[in-house]
């Protein structure tokens, strides 16, 4: 103390006085504060905020919140395929090998796994790339699929789930400042983790458009024009395709394809197929085509220059093993010493989770029909890809019979995106609200119906334009209900903005 009787220890010098936090939204790095990302956006958050309130026994005009926001197939109620389980359920507790109850196809599997992991544990780290017979398994799975296009295993890197992949590969491409920054080319609509990476990293974004009208069809003359504009104050190095699409539901045909890969060798861009959907395509005149085949078939000129990265995942096709966060990609023309910096690059995050490159081992490697489990397998299979393409054609029919909704026809993947007329007063509403006219519709639904769908404006379209991008995932019941209250809530609003013929 002073003569004054004043505390000169630190702690009464400090006090009253507040200490700064050194990480405040002034301090905090600009490109996170640009990220957006609308699947899990303001949308999904007011969702669980109506959930929580009915739990507390709120009350409201609906008794459950349906969320049909996010591609989530188990949360939705899709049962597990048993022989993924088991393999990996043995994997994860080997002491199980001794149980009668778990198939010998099953255990021979995992046995192979394990021999690949460090200590024979799912507990160990995997080299960076991924477990090395798990990389042959993709291989062979890629050259069986692709009808004998050769796929060299040490093109395979193991990754969390697809995202990830699509992140160090961006990683890789974004440099330069000013008109030589790197411009990254994506369809829009498109799936809101490549406009997220893009702001994160700084580069910048090279819209191109798909054809609604033509259901969501590639444009050739679309690509040219967004590149030759992008040009003027960027360097367009990259392009993105998601195909089948989200969230779209179109299926790219061979000749789109074959157009693409001839602009990228062209305009020398490197190529990111974004190909987690290829399980899943409904239309019986549709093909999934892999972007790697095509190439292949293009001729050596094509297949031994053009730089492509193809990604695949767990979570989606009939598994839907989303919390696995499994996922590969194949990279092929890729310069050796860019792909040493790719490895150093993956090095530095050690491996991705083991009991996801086993799920994504049982994926490219299931059971064969002279196994024990194929038909209990083959079942489930053809049970989840036959009840997703009813739920495709239930969802564009009931949607196309309401007056002011446009579907175009969900050929594959998981979503429909349905066109919405939105009338000017309401327009004129979300405007002086400071919204998005279909955030205002979206949030509308929400909070009247309980249902949770995603506007279209949190994945890009066309000036004018609405939409709504949701889930076909929902039980078969529950997705008559859901789209029954969306077709009811639809015309109540228009009636209510005198837009209703």
């Amino acid at each position: 103390y002073d003569s004054e009787g004043g505390d000169l220890t630190a702690a009464g010098r400090l006090e009253g006085k507040l200490r700064e936090k050194t990480l405040t939204l002034d301090t905090l790095n600009p490109q996170v504060k640009a990220v957006e990302y609308a699947v899990r956006g303001p949308i999904v958050i007011k969702a669980g905020e109506i959930e929580r309130y009915l739990e507390e026994g709120g009350t409201k005009p609906f008794s459950e919140v349906i969320k049909a926001n996010i591609g989530d197939a188990h949360a939705m109620g899709q049962q597990p395929i048993t022989f993924l389980r088991q393999v990996v359920a043995l994997c994860t507790f080997p002491e199980l090998m001794d149980s009668p109850s778990f198939p010998e196809d099953a255990k021979w599997r995992a046995r192979r796994i394990l021999q690949g992991c460090g200590g024979h544990s799912l507990g160990s780290y995997s080299a960076s790339p991924g477990v090395e017979c798990i990389r042959k398994d993709i291989a062979a799975y890629i050259e069986q699929r692709d009808e004998g296009v050769p796929s060299d295993w040490e093109n395979i890197y193991l990754t969390t789930g697809a995202s990830d992949g699509i992140m160090t590969i961006l990683r890789l491409l974004v440099s330069g400042k000013d008109s030589s920054r790197t411009g990254v080319m994506i369809p829009i609509p498109q799936y809101p983790l490549y406009s997220a990476a893009i702001s994160e990293m700084d580069a910048v974004q090279v819209n191109y458009y798909l054809d609604e009208d033509n259901c969501w069809a590639l444009d050739i003359n679309e690509l040219y024009r967004a590149y030759q504009a992008a040009k003027l104050h960027c360097q367009p190095r990259v392009i993105c395709i998601i195909n089948p699409g989200n969230p779209t539901g179109q299926v790219q045909s061979k000749k789109c394809i074959e157009e693409v890969l001839h602009f990228a060798y062209e305009e020398n861009l490197f190529v990111m197929s974004d190909e987690v959907y290829q399980d899943n395509v409904y239309t019986p005149d549709c093909q999934f085509h892999s972007f790697k085949k095509v190439l292949y078939e293009m001729g050596p000129e094509y297949f031994n220059s053009v730089e492509l990265a193809s990604f695949h995942s767990t979570s989606k096709g009939y598994t839907g093993e989303c919390g696995f966060r499994g996922g590969y990609m194949e990279v092929i023309n890729m310069d050796p010493e860019v792909k040493a910096q790719m490895v150093k690059l993956l090095s530095v995050r050690l491996c991705p989770p083991l009991a996801g490159q086993a799920a994504m081992d049982v994926i490219v490697n299931p059971p064969q029909p002279d196994e024990h489990s194929y038909k209990q397998f083959r079942q489930e299979k053809s049970s989840v890809l036959g009840a997703l393409a009813d739920k495709a054609k239930l969802t564009e029919q009931i949607l196309n019979a309401v007056p002011g909704i446009k579907c175009n026809p969900v050929q594959g993947a998981m979503y429909a995106f349905p066109r919405i007329f939105i009338p000017p007063k309401a327009v004129e509403e979300a405007k002086a609200l400071g919204m998005q006219p279909d955030m205002f519709y979206c949030l509308r639904l929400l909070e009247e119906t309980g249902i949770c769908v995603v506007p279209g404006s949190g994945f890009g379209q066309k000036d004018g334009t609405y939409h709504f991008r949701m889930t076909i995932l929902p039980s078969i019941e529950k997705l008559k209900v859901l789209l029954g209250k969306v077709r009811d809530f639809h015309i109540r609003f228009l009636k209510e903005y005198s837009a209703l013929e």
